[in-house]
Protein backbone atom coordinates (compact mmCIF):
# COMPACT_ATOMS: atom_id res chain seq x y z
CA UNK A 1 0.00 0.00 0.00
CA UNK A 2 2.77 2.43 0.98
CA UNK A 3 4.65 1.61 -2.23
CA UNK A 4 1.61 2.46 -4.34
CA UNK A 5 1.16 5.76 -2.47
CA UNK A 6 4.83 6.68 -3.02
CA UNK A 7 4.58 5.74 -6.70
CA UNK A 8 1.50 7.94 -7.10
CA UNK A 9 3.38 10.81 -5.44
CA UNK A 10 6.11 10.54 -8.06
CA UNK A 11 3.44 10.60 -10.76
CA UNK A 12 2.57 14.04 -9.43
CA UNK A 13 6.23 15.08 -9.55
CA UNK A 14 6.46 13.77 -13.13
CA UNK A 15 3.39 15.79 -14.11
CA UNK A 16 4.98 18.98 -12.79
CA UNK A 17 8.29 18.09 -14.47
CA UNK A 18 6.58 17.77 -17.86
CA UNK A 19 4.81 21.10 -17.34
CA UNK A 20 8.15 22.70 -16.41
CA UNK A 21 9.83 21.32 -19.53
CA UNK A 22 6.99 22.78 -21.61
CA UNK A 23 7.43 26.11 -19.81
CA UNK A 24 11.15 26.05 -20.65
CA UNK A 25 10.41 25.49 -24.34
CA UNK A 26 7.77 28.23 -24.47
CA UNK A 27 9.89 30.63 -22.41
CA UNK A 28 12.74 30.25 -24.90
CA UNK A 29 10.59 31.49 -27.80
CA UNK A 30 11.31 34.97 -29.14
CA UNK A 31 7.78 36.31 -28.56
CA UNK A 32 7.93 35.18 -24.95
CA UNK A 33 11.29 36.85 -24.39
CA UNK A 34 9.94 40.02 -25.99
CA UNK A 35 7.28 40.35 -23.26
CA UNK A 36 9.76 39.28 -20.52
CA UNK A 37 7.94 36.06 -19.68
CA UNK A 38 10.53 33.80 -18.07
CA UNK A 39 9.96 30.02 -17.88
CA UNK A 40 8.83 30.56 -14.28
CA UNK A 41 6.03 32.90 -15.29
CA UNK A 42 5.03 30.57 -18.12
CA UNK A 43 5.08 27.68 -15.66
CA UNK A 44 2.71 29.28 -13.16
CA UNK A 45 0.37 30.31 -15.99
CA UNK A 46 0.28 26.74 -17.33
CA UNK A 47 -0.33 25.49 -13.80
CA UNK A 48 -3.18 27.93 -13.21
CA UNK A 49 -4.84 26.96 -16.49
CA UNK A 50 -4.59 23.31 -15.47
CA UNK A 51 -5.87 24.07 -11.94
CA UNK A 52 -9.04 25.66 -13.26
CA UNK A 53 -9.75 23.14 -16.04
CA UNK A 54 -8.40 19.60 -15.70
CA UNK A 55 -7.25 19.64 -12.06
CA UNK A 56 -10.42 17.87 -10.75
CA UNK A 57 -9.57 14.88 -12.98
CA UNK A 58 -6.09 14.52 -11.47
CA UNK A 59 -5.91 11.58 -9.04
CA UNK A 60 -5.77 12.85 -5.46
CA UNK A 61 -2.92 10.43 -4.81
CA UNK A 62 -0.79 12.65 -7.06
CA UNK A 63 -1.40 15.74 -4.89
CA UNK A 64 1.50 15.01 -2.47
CA UNK A 65 3.84 15.07 -5.47
CA UNK A 66 2.56 18.51 -6.50
CA UNK A 67 2.98 19.75 -2.92
CA UNK A 68 6.49 18.26 -2.83
CA UNK A 69 7.41 20.40 -5.85
CA UNK A 70 5.89 23.58 -4.41
CA UNK A 71 7.76 23.14 -1.10
CA UNK A 72 10.86 20.92 -1.23
CA UNK A 73 11.82 21.54 -4.86
CA UNK A 74 11.29 25.29 -4.35
CA UNK A 75 13.60 25.35 -1.35
CA UNK A 76 16.23 23.29 -3.16
CA UNK A 77 16.06 25.70 -6.09
CA UNK A 78 16.52 28.68 -3.75
CA UNK A 79 19.53 27.05 -2.08
CA UNK A 80 21.12 26.36 -5.48
CA UNK A 81 20.39 29.97 -6.49
CA UNK A 82 23.01 30.92 -3.91
CA UNK A 83 25.70 29.80 -6.36
CA UNK A 84 24.88 32.91 -8.43
CA UNK A 85 25.62 35.24 -5.53
CA UNK A 86 28.54 36.28 -3.34
CA UNK A 87 28.93 38.01 0.02
CA UNK A 88 29.60 41.21 -1.91
CA UNK A 89 26.09 40.98 -3.38
CA UNK A 90 24.65 40.53 0.12
CA UNK A 91 26.64 43.49 1.46
CA UNK A 92 25.46 45.65 -1.43
CA UNK A 93 21.87 45.19 -0.28
CA UNK A 94 22.71 47.34 2.74
CA UNK A 95 21.43 47.82 6.29
CA UNK A 96 18.48 49.87 5.00
CA UNK A 97 16.97 46.76 3.38
CA UNK A 98 17.19 44.85 6.67
CA UNK A 99 15.51 47.74 8.50
CA UNK A 100 12.77 47.85 5.86
CA UNK A 101 12.22 44.11 6.25
CA UNK A 102 11.88 44.50 10.03
CA UNK A 103 9.43 47.39 9.71
CA UNK A 104 7.37 45.51 7.13
CA UNK A 105 7.16 42.39 9.31
CA UNK A 106 6.25 44.22 12.53
CA UNK A 107 3.98 46.76 10.83
CA UNK A 108 2.06 44.18 8.83
CA UNK A 109 1.39 41.93 11.82
CA UNK A 110 0.41 44.91 13.98
CA UNK A 111 -1.90 46.37 11.34
CA UNK A 112 -3.39 42.95 10.63
CA UNK A 113 -4.30 42.36 14.27
CA UNK A 114 -5.82 45.85 14.50
CA UNK A 115 -7.91 45.48 11.33
CA UNK A 116 -8.95 41.95 12.34
CA UNK A 117 -10.26 43.31 15.62
CA UNK A 118 -12.22 46.03 13.81
CA UNK A 119 -13.73 43.39 11.50
CA UNK A 120 -14.48 41.16 14.53
CA UNK A 121 -12.63 38.31 12.88
CA UNK A 122 -11.51 35.06 14.41
CA UNK A 123 -8.22 35.82 16.22
CA UNK A 124 -6.40 32.77 14.89
CA UNK A 125 -7.33 33.49 11.27
CA UNK A 126 -6.32 37.13 11.76
CA UNK A 127 -2.93 36.19 13.17
CA UNK A 128 -2.23 33.52 10.55
CA UNK A 129 -3.18 35.84 7.67
CA UNK A 130 -1.09 38.66 9.13
CA UNK A 131 1.99 36.45 9.56
CA UNK A 132 1.60 35.07 6.04
CA UNK A 133 1.39 38.55 4.55
CA UNK A 134 4.23 39.88 6.70
CA UNK A 135 6.89 37.20 6.30
CA UNK A 136 6.80 34.44 3.71
CA UNK A 137 3.29 33.43 2.74
CA UNK A 138 2.12 29.87 3.32
CA UNK A 139 5.37 28.87 5.08
CA UNK A 140 4.81 31.56 7.72
CA UNK A 141 1.15 30.55 8.08
CA UNK A 142 2.15 26.94 8.69
CA UNK A 143 4.87 28.03 11.09
CA UNK A 144 2.46 30.20 13.08
CA UNK A 145 -0.04 27.34 13.07
CA UNK A 146 2.56 25.20 14.85
CA UNK A 147 3.08 27.94 17.45
CA UNK A 148 -0.58 28.64 18.29
CA UNK A 149 -2.10 25.25 17.36
CA UNK A 150 -4.84 26.68 15.14
CA UNK A 151 -7.63 24.56 13.65
CA UNK A 152 -6.81 23.17 10.16
CA UNK A 153 -9.62 25.05 8.40
CA UNK A 154 -8.28 28.36 9.73
CA UNK A 155 -4.88 27.56 8.28
CA UNK A 156 -6.47 26.74 4.92
CA UNK A 157 -8.31 30.09 4.86
CA UNK A 158 -5.12 32.05 5.68
CA UNK A 159 -3.04 30.18 3.10
CA UNK A 160 -5.68 30.83 0.45
CA UNK A 161 -5.63 34.60 0.96
CA UNK A 162 -1.85 35.00 0.93
CA UNK A 163 -1.45 32.77 -2.13
CA UNK A 164 -4.11 34.79 -3.99
CA UNK A 165 -2.58 38.20 -3.26
CA UNK A 166 0.98 36.94 -3.66
CA UNK A 167 0.08 35.71 -7.14
CA UNK A 168 -1.50 39.07 -7.98
CA UNK A 169 1.64 40.87 -6.77
CA UNK A 170 3.85 38.62 -8.89
CA UNK A 171 2.17 39.88 -12.07
CA UNK A 172 1.38 43.41 -10.86
CA UNK A 173 4.87 44.52 -9.79
CA UNK A 174 6.63 43.87 -13.13
CA UNK A 175 3.74 45.45 -15.05
CA UNK A 176 3.76 48.63 -12.93
CA UNK A 177 7.56 48.75 -13.05
CA UNK A 178 7.56 48.69 -16.86
CA UNK A 179 4.80 51.30 -16.94
CA UNK A 180 7.01 53.60 -14.84
CA UNK A 181 4.47 53.80 -12.01
CA UNK A 182 6.93 53.00 -9.22
CA UNK A 183 9.68 55.25 -10.53
CA UNK A 184 12.37 52.99 -9.05
CA UNK A 185 15.56 51.71 -10.69
CA UNK A 186 15.95 47.95 -11.03
CA UNK A 187 18.12 47.49 -7.93
CA UNK A 188 15.57 49.27 -5.71
CA UNK A 189 12.78 47.27 -7.32
CA UNK A 190 14.64 44.20 -6.09
CA UNK A 191 14.55 45.49 -2.50
CA UNK A 192 10.92 46.54 -2.89
CA UNK A 193 9.87 43.17 -4.28
CA UNK A 194 11.78 41.11 -1.73
CA UNK A 195 10.46 43.10 1.22
CA UNK A 196 6.78 43.23 0.25
CA UNK A 197 5.74 40.26 -1.92
CA UNK A 198 4.24 37.33 -0.01
CA UNK A 199 5.66 33.93 -1.05
CA UNK A 200 9.29 33.13 -1.84
CA UNK A 201 8.08 31.67 -5.15
CA UNK A 202 6.20 34.87 -5.93
CA UNK A 203 9.34 36.93 -5.24
CA UNK A 204 11.34 34.68 -7.56
CA UNK A 205 8.73 35.05 -10.31
CA UNK A 206 8.36 38.82 -9.97
CA UNK A 207 12.11 39.42 -9.67
CA UNK A 208 12.91 37.41 -12.78
CA UNK A 209 10.19 39.23 -14.73
CA UNK A 210 11.70 42.60 -13.74
CA UNK A 211 15.32 41.77 -14.51
CA UNK A 212 18.41 39.78 -13.52
CA UNK A 213 19.64 42.37 -11.01
CA UNK A 214 16.21 42.66 -9.41
CA UNK A 215 15.97 38.87 -9.21
CA UNK A 216 19.21 38.49 -7.24
CA UNK A 217 18.54 41.39 -4.87
CA UNK A 218 14.92 40.43 -4.26
CA UNK A 219 15.87 36.88 -3.25
CA UNK A 220 18.52 38.12 -0.79
CA UNK A 221 16.08 40.58 0.78
CA UNK A 222 13.36 37.92 0.89
CA UNK A 223 15.67 35.41 2.61
CA UNK A 224 16.45 37.99 5.29
CA UNK A 225 12.71 38.44 5.74
CA UNK A 226 12.18 34.67 5.88
CA UNK A 227 14.72 34.35 8.70
CA UNK A 228 12.66 36.85 10.72
CA UNK A 229 10.12 34.03 11.00
CA UNK A 230 12.15 32.54 13.86
CA UNK A 231 11.93 35.52 16.29
CA UNK A 232 8.27 36.03 15.38
CA UNK A 233 7.46 32.40 16.19
CA UNK A 234 9.42 32.63 19.44
CA UNK A 235 7.28 35.59 20.47
CA UNK A 236 4.10 33.73 19.50
CA UNK A 237 5.14 30.60 21.35
CA UNK A 238 5.81 32.44 24.60
CA UNK A 239 3.14 35.16 24.47
CA UNK A 240 0.16 33.35 22.94
CA UNK A 241 -1.83 30.57 24.52
CA UNK A 242 -1.37 27.66 22.08
CA UNK A 243 -4.76 26.14 22.75
CA UNK A 244 -6.74 29.34 23.08
CA UNK A 245 -9.95 29.57 21.17
CA UNK A 246 -11.40 32.68 19.59
CA UNK A 247 -14.34 34.31 21.29
CA UNK A 248 -16.65 33.69 18.37
CA UNK A 249 -16.59 30.29 16.69
CA UNK A 250 -18.40 29.47 13.46
CA UNK A 251 -21.24 26.98 13.40
CA UNK A 252 -19.18 24.63 11.25
CA UNK A 253 -16.58 24.48 13.99
CA UNK A 254 -19.11 23.91 16.77
CA UNK A 255 -20.36 20.75 15.11
CA UNK A 256 -16.88 19.46 14.28
CA UNK A 257 -15.26 16.67 16.25
CA UNK A 258 -13.82 18.02 19.47
CA UNK A 259 -10.78 16.62 21.20
CA UNK A 260 -11.26 15.10 24.66
CA UNK A 261 -10.45 17.60 27.41
CA UNK A 262 -8.28 15.02 29.12
CA UNK A 263 -5.95 14.83 26.12
CA UNK A 264 -2.68 16.70 26.77
CA UNK A 265 -2.20 19.87 24.74
CA UNK A 266 0.57 19.69 22.15
CA UNK A 267 3.57 21.88 22.74
CA UNK A 268 4.15 24.90 20.56
CA UNK A 269 6.56 24.18 17.73
CA UNK A 270 9.18 26.60 16.46
CA UNK A 271 9.88 26.19 12.76
CA UNK A 272 13.43 27.05 11.73
CA UNK A 273 13.71 28.06 8.04
CA UNK A 274 16.78 25.92 7.41
CA UNK A 275 16.64 26.48 3.66
CA UNK A 276 17.27 30.22 4.20
CA UNK A 277 20.29 29.42 6.37
CA UNK A 278 21.61 26.92 3.79
CA UNK A 279 21.07 29.56 1.11
CA UNK A 280 23.41 31.93 2.97
CA UNK A 281 25.96 29.15 3.55
CA UNK A 282 26.02 28.44 -0.19
CA UNK A 283 26.69 32.14 -0.81
CA UNK A 284 29.61 32.00 1.64
CA UNK A 285 30.97 28.90 -0.11
CA UNK A 286 30.56 30.51 -3.52
CA UNK A 287 32.46 33.58 -2.28
CA UNK A 288 35.41 31.50 -1.06
CA UNK A 289 35.61 28.75 -3.68
CA UNK A 290 35.83 29.37 -7.44
CA UNK A 291 33.93 26.57 -9.15
CA UNK A 292 34.61 25.64 -12.82
CA UNK A 293 32.39 27.58 -15.21
CA UNK A 294 30.77 24.36 -16.46
CA UNK A 295 29.77 23.36 -12.94
CA UNK A 296 28.40 26.84 -12.23
CA UNK A 297 26.37 26.80 -15.46
CA UNK A 298 24.93 23.37 -14.60
CA UNK A 299 23.99 24.52 -11.08
CA UNK A 300 22.34 27.67 -12.44
CA UNK A 301 20.33 25.69 -15.01
CA UNK A 302 19.26 23.19 -12.34
CA UNK A 303 18.23 26.02 -10.02
CA UNK A 304 16.16 27.69 -12.75
CA UNK A 305 14.47 24.40 -13.65
CA UNK A 306 13.66 23.57 -10.01
CA UNK A 307 12.21 27.05 -9.50
CA UNK A 308 10.14 26.63 -12.67
CA UNK A 309 8.84 23.33 -11.30
CA UNK A 310 7.94 25.05 -8.03
CA UNK A 311 6.16 27.90 -9.80
CA UNK A 312 4.22 25.41 -11.92
CA UNK A 313 3.19 23.46 -8.82
CA UNK A 314 2.09 26.69 -7.17
CA UNK A 315 -0.05 27.42 -10.22
CA UNK A 316 -1.61 23.96 -10.07
CA UNK A 317 -2.65 24.70 -6.48
CA UNK A 318 -4.13 28.10 -7.38
CA UNK A 319 -7.77 27.73 -8.34
CA UNK A 320 -10.74 30.09 -8.36
CA UNK A 321 -12.19 27.98 -5.54
CA UNK A 322 -9.63 29.56 -3.21
CA UNK A 323 -11.55 32.81 -3.42
CA UNK A 324 -14.64 30.99 -2.18
CA UNK A 325 -12.73 29.26 0.61
CA UNK A 326 -11.35 32.50 1.99
CA UNK A 327 -14.68 34.18 2.67
CA UNK A 328 -15.36 37.91 2.82
CA UNK A 329 -13.65 39.10 6.01
CA UNK A 330 -10.31 37.27 5.59
CA UNK A 331 -10.26 38.47 1.98
CA UNK A 332 -10.86 42.08 3.11
CA UNK A 333 -8.08 41.79 5.70
CA UNK A 334 -5.64 40.30 3.18
CA UNK A 335 -6.54 43.04 0.67
CA UNK A 336 -5.90 45.81 3.21
CA UNK A 337 -2.53 44.26 4.09
CA UNK A 338 -1.75 43.94 0.37
CA UNK A 339 -2.36 47.69 -0.13
CA UNK A 340 -0.29 48.43 2.96
CA UNK A 341 2.63 46.39 1.62
CA UNK A 342 2.51 48.16 -1.74
CA UNK A 343 2.30 51.70 -0.32
CA UNK A 344 4.42 51.42 2.83
CA UNK A 345 7.08 49.38 1.04
CA UNK A 346 7.30 51.89 -1.80
CA UNK A 347 7.61 54.85 0.57
CA UNK A 348 10.35 53.17 2.61
CA UNK A 349 12.36 52.05 -0.42
CA UNK A 350 11.91 55.44 -2.08
CA UNK A 351 13.06 57.51 0.90
CA UNK A 352 15.18 55.21 3.07
CA UNK A 353 17.53 53.58 0.55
Amino acid sequence: MNKSINLAKWHGVLLITLFALTAFLIGDMDWCKAISFSPMIVGILLGMVYANTLRPQMPEAWAPGVKFCSKRILRTGIILYGFRLTLTDVADVGIAAIVIDAIIVCGTIGLGMFVGKLLKMDKDITLLTSCGSAICGAAAVLGAEGAIKAKPYKTAVAVSTVVIFGTIAMFLYPALYRAGVFGLPENLMGIYTGSTVHEVAHVVGAGNAIGEEAASISIIVKMIRVMMLVPVLLVLAFCMKPASESVSESKSESVSKSEPESEPKPKSKIVVPWFAILFLLVIVFNSLVALPSGVTAALNTTSTFFLTMAMTALGVETSIDKFKQAGAKPFILAFILFIWLILAGWLMVRYMV
